[in-house]
């Protein structure tokens, strides 16, 4: 690997960054963030990164609109330092849930953090299971999706699990539950889900297909306030599931979501470290898997001008 540098972009993103480098034996590189009197942002790059393949990692950690401005100014001290390509790597993309225009009178921001990043001079981002996959269609730029996929299949298939069932939590979820299913040779059940408005609370009312003594596992992009989740884990125990667990990429668990996992027939839900996951938020009902490793390889293959085909298992 030649003429890299990968920085972070915050110190929520520290971990993250550090993992990737440790598995690409790379340093660190050296950033100064610090905040004005006024609130105001600042970034200092500490080394030249002139014709360098420059990577800024950012993670999405609460304050989150404070993530933003971190990573916009960030591209900006790169792109002005002469950077040869910014690459920013989103293990979660920012407002991704924001993706579409389904009531009157609402943005698009999923759109608008693309035209952001964009702006601030990007010029390839790195994400991971997109909310909505059509979200890599609002860039211009190139924008390459990685998946967990594989890890939660590795992690599910060493559980040797004997009776499994594969869930989907609603009808869009469907084709991703399926792919697994594939994956694992086992049969699949959906959940009749209703959402209500903008509050996040999911009302599940049956199972379409078998799940009685089985052992059911709910594959799903994220989980955030849980309420869909639990509602499906609720629904699954009223038809007779024997086991429940859930393998989701991105463990957001704003909210109530500690307490309502802690509560539930869920017996484990295994997430990745895409979104940090602080150590009060550290459950013994959760696993955390890291996605590290895959993206320092798509880091080493895009440096190397390599083909990513095979890193790109999506559902």
């Amino acid at each position: 690997m030649e003429n890299i540098k990968i920085f972070s972009c915050s110190k929520s993103a520290d971990n993250f960054t550090k993992e990737i480098c440790d598995s690409l034996e790379l340093p660190m590189g050296e950033i100064n963030s610090m905040k004005f009197k006024n609130d105001n942002n600042f970034v200092q790059i500490l080394e030249t990164v002139r014709e360098q393949d420059v990577y800024l990692i950012q993670t999405t950690e609460p304050p989150v609109n404070e993530r933003v401005m971190e990573l916009l100014i960030t591209i900006d001290a790169v792109k002005r330092a002469s950077a040869k390509r910014v690459n920013v790597v989103l293990p979660y993309y920012i407002y991704s849930r924001s993706d579409k225009k389904d009531q009157p009178r609402v943005p698009v921001t999923a759109k608008l953090m693309a035209e952001l990043i964009e702006a601030a001079g990007a010029d390839r981002v790195i994400t991971c299971d997109l909310h909505n996959p059509a979200i890599q269609a609002y860039f211009r730029i190139q924008c390459d999706r990685l998946s967990a996929e594989n890890l939660l299949e590795a992690y599910f298939k060493e559980k040797n699990l004997k009776d499994m069932v594969i869930v989907a939590t609603d009808a869009g979820s469907s084709k991703k539950a399926y792919k697994y299913s594939e994956f694992f040779n086992c049969p699949i059940a959906l959940i009749d889900k209703r959402r209500d408005g903008n509050d996040d609370r999911a009302i599940a009312s049956t199972v379409i297909g078998d799940v009685k003594d089985k052992q059911a596992v709910i594959f799903d992009d994220e989980v955030d306030t849980a309420g869909s989740m639990i509602e499906t884990a609720k629904i699954l125990e009223e038809f007779g599931a024997s086991e429940i667990y859930a393998g989701c990429t991105h463990g957001v668990l704003s909210g109530p979501a500690i307490e309502r996992i802690k509560n539930s027939p869920i017996k484990e839900l295994v997430v990745t470290n895409t979104v940090p996951i602080p150590e009060e938020k550290r459950i013994d009902k959760i696993t955390i898997l890291s996605m590290a490793p895959l993206f320092a390889e798509a880091i080493k293959r895009i440096n190397e001008a390599k083909p990513l085909g095979e890193l790109f298992k999506i559902s």
